[in-house]
């Protein structure tokens, strides 16, 4: 039997009895939504503010792009672009969960050290060996994703015999290493897109109850992605209807927190769930 599904962190403790959802603020010049792009610190607030207003629980704050093809920066670079959002946003809201997009290990030092709740980490500490040890013990949520080599290599690497068996072996691997390694509280994302094509995205949202069934504290990250854009040949922008068509259908297949771009319909989306399964 698996736990609960619960948020931990300096905020305290909270049961997630149903979905929720956390918005998405990207400080980089580079992300595959141009939508989601931030650099000025009032936009940013203001931003922070909308998704707050619109029901968003939790708000994550990255620093670089993960999209295929992006170049990766180094940690000093990282922190200067999240500790100014950071810093203002927990002063400005401090009662909102903060959720630091990071595989560097001393950003989530930081991040922690400035009141950070949550580390959501795309290489579940695979990427910098000092993630493990640095969360060890720290009274915070960690979100580890499945993913195969780096934005550079990763679309080279979708060759799988079963996604989702596959999948769920590491995720199942990685989180009992956490929690050896002392890290207490750990939820789990499939990682769509990384490392997957179109079809084993598809394939393992459809089969995600399977892995929901063992990992109950489960992140699903599906918005405005390329499994969606290219499959209907549009665009990342006009990708917003189908986002929150597989919204729905992960949520029926256990998705307990939703990583988004656009929070309004997602809370909508969320509603209407629970009132079709209550």
């Amino acid at each position: 039997m698996h736990s609960q599904a619960l948020l931990k962190g300096p905020l305290g403790e909270i049961p997630i009895t149903h979905a929720v959802v956390m918005g998405i603020l990207n400080i980089t010049p580079d992300s595959f939504f141009g939508g989601s792009r931030l650099t000025a610190l009032p936009d940013i607030l203001k931003r922070a503010e909308n998704m707050l207003a619109d029901g968003a629980m939790i708000l994550d704050i990255g620093g670089q792009s993960s999209r295929p093809g992006s170049e990766r920066i180094d940690a000093d670079e990282e922190w200067q672009r999240v500790f100014p959002a950071l810093d203002a946003i927990k002063n400005e809201f401090p009662s909102a969960w903060v959720s630091i997009d990071t595989y560097h290990a001393q950003v989530a030092q930081k991040a922690i050290d400035l009141g950070a709740d949550i580390i959501n980490d795309i290489s579940f500490g695979e990427d910098d060996k000092r993630m493990f040890p640095v969360l060890a013990d720290q009274n915070i949520t960690y979100i580890g994703m499945h993913k195969k080599g780096d934005p550079k290599t990763m679309q080279n690497q979708s060759y799988y015999t079963d996604v989702l068996a596959e999948v769920q072996r590491y995720l199942q691997k990685r989180v009992q290493k956490a929690h050896d390694a002392g890290i207490q509280h750990v939820w789990v994302d499939p990682g769509f897109g990384f490392a997957k094509t179109p079809k084993q995205n598809f394939e393992l949202l459809r089969r995600l109850n399977e892995i929901s069934q063992s990992q109950s504290q489960l992140l699903v990250g599906i918005s405005r992605k390329g499994m969606i854009y290219r499959t209907l040949d549009i665009t990342a922008e006009e990708a917003l209807n189908g986002t929150t068509f597989l919204h729905a259908e992960a949520l029926k297949n256990g998705a307990k927190i939703l990583r988004v771009h656009d929070v309004k319909p997602a809370v909508e989306c969320i509603q209407l769930h629970r009132h079709l399964y209550p």
